[in-house]
Parts: structure tokens; C-alpha cells; sequence
């Protein structure tokens, strides 16, 4: 085996067990129950020498086709593969079993020892390749150090398996969930989207779910997610929002224009006298300051790579509680194709959610197929999620959002602040639709009560209906946050 330059650098031989490797791969081809325990613990490239790794892979070869797996069946493979004589013939083979004389138990905790051995050398690579960029003077700190971060999570998450857990574990922890919310005055057990009736539909977003949140471009999709953020900020939450289509200011004059019922065009130009601007600081600014820490990742590149680094550090540091993506399609990955590349983001971010136990919610592009339909069949379905069917599969909360057709805002000019929601996926809670009015000018998202009434009664006269009016006096007020029980 090659030295690595970290061992190159200390003049040390790399971390092994080889006596360990022989006795361990003697083990499989003499015990089944061994293979079986020890497949669960080792990879072939766990062993450290190479031979040791032809043979490993040729029993595991053997055993995931359901063949037997002993000295000769070995034998047989390595030679149909061409690897027989480098690993040292039948009689190196034969020795192997020889090699070991012990129990299953033992087996496995050889096995335990060969993978030590194997994460020390995977660390020494690591720490090597860092120790010799470091010394580069084109190399940039900041990203030599996330890289070396994520390099050395990478060891864990890619070889560290979790035990199987037993029913009696699982059900404990049921039951205390239950208890938990039992003591709640709240029906919501996650955060609060600030809908009532999404709340009762989802309890809340829930922690360790990637929650899609999907529309065509210049619906408001990015004001609706901030409103989400707000409400998270509200329940005590502390929000990461990666903006990969915005900058962080573009972002908080949306929030200060939402949180002070301002106009953003204002905000945006400046044409605010003295009173108007005092009242953005007391109504728009202060609140946001007070209320919650929201932190802003405005790079144009990133990668799920760079969230998942800075994630774990808003969880150490603040204690993280929900994490924003703006947009999905925009992110950086690893593929050979588009849509490879899509899914192995969504497939990651959803990885986060769990492995960070937060909601991460991702906004994401629906496909232009969609503005070929007309009707009824203009609403979005799973299918128009753009440029990988992996973001359904990955997802546990699929929310559209679309806009009433220009032929409808024609006949009713009051549509036109119209949005239209609905859950097309959920995987713990039920399908459910329901109305917005979006405030453009002030980027602020109401929820509308017995919306569908008042759509069937313009379609029945054909005259029109005063949205305000037909709710009624009182009914334009803001959402609240916990009460459920409008539903």
C-alpha cells in the first residue's frame, strides 16, 4: 500500500492490523453467521491490504447472489475475475482459513478493530491533503477549512452504520412524544407557517422533513417563504435562509416592507419623509431585530456542501431551527446530467433535515409545461417539479402555489391579488387547499376564509365580487399564528 503524505510526512507506517484481516476474512468462509455480522461492520476498502481486499469483495460478491460462500467458491471467483494469483493463490487462501479459530463474537470484534484502524488511515488522508494545501500560497483558508470540515464529517457519514433498534426502544419513545404533547396547549407540534389551515393539515413543519415549496417565477413564492420565516422567528425559532437569487438587503427590505405594511417601492427608492421613515424603524426594523435571529447566506455559489457546514455550526452555536433554500434549481451538485445533479441536492438536503433534526425548506421552479394548460389543468401537479422526479421522491411536503389566469383576473379584477395554495404530497398529514390575497406593494400574504364560497358565488351571478366586502367587516385582519380551531 502507497503511503499517504501524511505519512510520508512523519515517517510513520500507516495504522493496520493485518493478522486481524487474515483471522476476520478466514472467519466468513467458515461461519455464516460471522459473514453476516461482520458485512454490517466492514467494507472491502476497509481492509489494508490490497489482496485483502480482492478476497473480501470476491465473499461479498459470493453472498449478495445468494451462492455459498467457502474456501473453494472463493477460489473459483477470484480466478473467473482474473485475481486469483495476486492475492496469492489457493494455498494463500487456504492459510487464511487457518487463520482463524475463535467464535462469531470474536470475529466481530476483530472486525471493530480492523475498522479503527481503517478510520485513523481515512483521517491521516484527510489531515495529508490539508497539511500539503496549506502550505500552498494560492490556497484560500476559509475554503481549505470547510473543505477539511466536511472532508472529515464525510468519514463518519459514509461509514459509520447505525444499529437496528428494537420495537420496546421505539414505542418508549412514542409514547414520551405523545406525553409531550399532551402537556401543549397548542395542536402544533412543529413550527408554525402563520396558515391556519396548513397548520391543521401539517401540525406545524416538523423536524428532520424537507419541505418543498414550488411555483412558476413571479407568483411571490419568495414572499410567501419569508412569511414562513417570519412566523418560525415568531414561535422563538432561529432560521438559516441560504439566497442564491437575492441578496441578504434585497431580502430584509421585503421583510421590513412586509413587517411595517410600508410599501416596498418606497422603501426601495428612499421616498420616505421623516414620519414615515421613523414608523419603518418602529413597526418594520425593531421587530425584526427583537424577535429572533435570522442569519443570511447570500453567495451566488453554494453547495449543499456549504450549507450542511454552516448548518452544523448554527446548531452548535445558536441552535438552529429551520433553514431556508432559495432557490433549489440554483444550487451547485455532483452529476453528469442536470437532473443527476438535482437529485443528489434534494437527496442531501433531505439527509440534513434529519441528520440536523430541523425542517429545511427549499423553494423550488415548477416547469414551463405548466403555462401550456388551461383550466382546472393549470394547477400544478408533482410532475411539473422541474428537472428531477427526485424531488418528489425525497420530499415530505410538497406546497404549490400558483395565480389565478389572466382571463379570470379580466372578468374580476379583485382576483388579481389572488394566490392559490395546496399540499400535493404530504407524507404524514392530509392534502388540502386553500386561498391567499397577496399585498405586492407590502410583499404580505393573508390567508382568505371561505374563499371557495366566494369564488362559486362571482362564477354564479357573473357580475363580481368585492373580495373585502364579501368577507365581511373584521374578516381583513392578519393570520394568526396557534389557533387552529378556524378549521
Amino acid at each position: 500500500m502507497t503511503d499517504s503524505i501524511g505519512n510520508q510526512q512523519f515517517n510513520k507506517v500507516p495504522p493496520s492490523a493485518i493478522e486481524l484481516e487474515k483471522a476476520v476474512l478466514g472467519a466468513m468462509m467458515l461461519e455464516r453467521d460471522a459473514l453476516d455480522v461482520v458485512s454490517l461492520i466492514l467494507t472491502p476498502e476497509c481492509f489494508y491490504m490490497e489482496s485483502h481486499q480482492k478476497i473480501c469483495f470476491g465473499i461479498y460478491a459470493l453472498n449478495a447472489g445468494n451462492k455459498p460462500v467457502d474456501m473453494l467458491s472463493v477460489i473459483e471467483n477470484l480466478k473467473s475475475t482474473g485475481d486469483l494469483e495476486s492475492v496469492g493463490g489457493p494455498y494463500n487462501i487456504s492459510l487464511l482459513t487457518q487463520a482463524f479459530t475463535g467464535s462469531v463474537g470474536t470475529a466481530e470484534h476483530y472486525a471493530r478493530i480492523i475498522f479503527q484502524k481503517f478510520m485513523q488511515r481515512e483521517m491521516i488522508k484527510v489531515c495529508g491533503s490539508v497539511l500539503n494545501e496549506a502550505y500552498s500560497d494560492s490556497a484560500d483558508a476559509f475554503d481549505l477549512l470547510n473543505r477539511a470540515e466536511q472532508s472529515l464529517l464525510n468519514i463518519y457519514s459514509n461509514h459509520i452504520k447505525g444499529d437496528m433498534i428494537g420495537i420496546e426502544s421505539v414505542l418508549v419513545k412514542s409514547v414520551n412524544k405523545v406525553e409531550e404533547w399532551r402537556k401543549s396547549d397548542s395542536t402544533l407540534t412543529g413550527i408554525p407557517s402563520g396558515f391556519p389551515k396548513l397548520d391543521a393539515a401539517t401540525r406545524g413543519w416538523q423536524n428532520g422533513n424537507l419541505i418543498i415549496l414550488a411555483a412558476r417565477p413571479s407568483v411571490g413564492k419568495t414572499a410567501l417563504a419569508l412569511h414562513l420565516v417570519k412566523n418560525a422567528t415568531m414561535a422563538g425559532k432561529v432560521v438559516g435562509i441560504w439566497s442564491l437569487e437575492m441578496d441578504a438587503t434585497s431580502l430584509a427590505l421585503r421583510m421590513m416592507a412586509a413587517e411595517s405594511e410600508m410599501n416596498l417601492h418606497r422603501i426601495q427608492t428612499g421616498r420616505l419623509d421623516d414620519d414615515q421613515m421613523a414608523m419603518l424603524h418602529r413597526d418594520g426594523v425593531i421587530p425584526l431585530a427583537n424577535r429572533g435571529k435570522i442569519f443570511f447566506d447570500d453567495s451566488s455559489s453554494v453547495t449543499v456542501y456549504d450549507v450542511r457546514a454552516k448548518a452544523r455550526r448554527l446548531k452548535k452555536k445558536y441552535n438552529l431551527g429551520m433553514i431556508l433554500i432559495d432557490y433549489l434549481q440554483l444550487m451547485s451538485g455532483d452529476g453528469n446530467t442536470r437532473e443527476q445533479e438535482i437529485s443528489g441536492i434534494s437527496r442531501d438536503l433531505k439527509k440534513l433535515s434529519r441528520e440536523l433534526q430541523i425542517p429545511v425548506i427549499a423553494l423550488s421552479q415548477l416547469s414551463r409545461e405548466l403555462e401550456k394548460r388551461s383550466g382546472k389543468k393549470r394547477q400544478p401537479q408533482l410532475s411539473d417539479l422541474r428537472e428531477s422526479g427526485a424531488i418528489e421522491q425525497d420530499a415530505d411536503v410538497v406546497l404549490f402555489m400558483w395565480a389565478p389566469e389572466e382571463e379570470e383576473i379580466e372578468q374580476d379584477e379583485s382576483l388579481r391579488t389572488r394566490r392559490y395554495g395546496k399540499i400535493a404530497k404530504q407524507r404524514d398529514g392530509s392534502l388540502v387547499s386553500f386561498s391567499m390575497e397577496f399585498k405586492n406593494e407590502i410583499q404580505l400574504f393573508r390567508q382568505i376564509e371561505d374563499a371557495v364560497h366566494i369564488k362559486h358565488a362571482h362564477q354564479k351571478d357573473g357580475k363580481g365580487v368585492d373580495f373585502k366586502s364579501a368577507l365581511g367587516p373584521g374578516k381583513w385582519k392578519p393570520v394568526p399564528t396557534e389557533d387552529n380551531n378556524l378549521f
